[in-house]
């Protein structure tokens, strides 16, 4: 288990962003969870949509990319130089909005590794109803590849 404070040791994002908060269970290489509390006061509600606060989609998605970026950065391993970015969303499917004062509890799983590239499935779930549901591959970048 971790909490927000080792999060923050592993984790490349930072508040406002930042949307894992605690992880249940991590086995590197291979598959975590991870909670994700939506709290009313998160900026984007104010507008999508007033009145009737929905978490967007892509948010969920990122939700469930940063636990994938625990997943495949283990303890041992900073390189400073390479970034993992999310190359594709398959298949993702959402089943019912996420609102307010819900908890996401997020499990990833590794599909496929190859070569610095990383498959995962995920499902999102709230009070053991699935909400969110897809595939999402990563590869990994030099920081020089995209600041030069």
């Amino acid at each position: 288990m971790m909490n927000i404070m080792e999060i923050n040791q592993r984790i490349k994002q930072r508040p406002p962003f930042q949307m894992i908060e605690k992880v249940l269970a991590l086995e590197p290489d291979k598959s975590a969870e991870g909670i994700k509390n939506v709290s009313v006061n998160e900026p984007y509600f104010t507008g999508h949509f007033p009145g009737a606060p929905i978490m967007p989609g892509v948010l969920i998605i990122e939700s469930a990319a940063q636990l994938c970026s625990l997943v495949i950065t283990p303890d041992d391993e900073h390189d400073e130089d390479k970034l993992y970015v999310l190359l594709r969303v398959k298949d993702f499917k959402f089943i019912k909005p996420v609102i307010p004062g819900d908890t996401l509890h997020i499990c990833v799983e590794v599909v496929r590794a190859v070569g610095g590239s990383y498959e995962f499935s995920a499902v999102i779930d709230v009070d053991g109803e699935t909400r969110a549901k897809g595939n999402m591959l990563f590869t990994s970048v030099s920081r020089d590849t995209i600041y030069g």
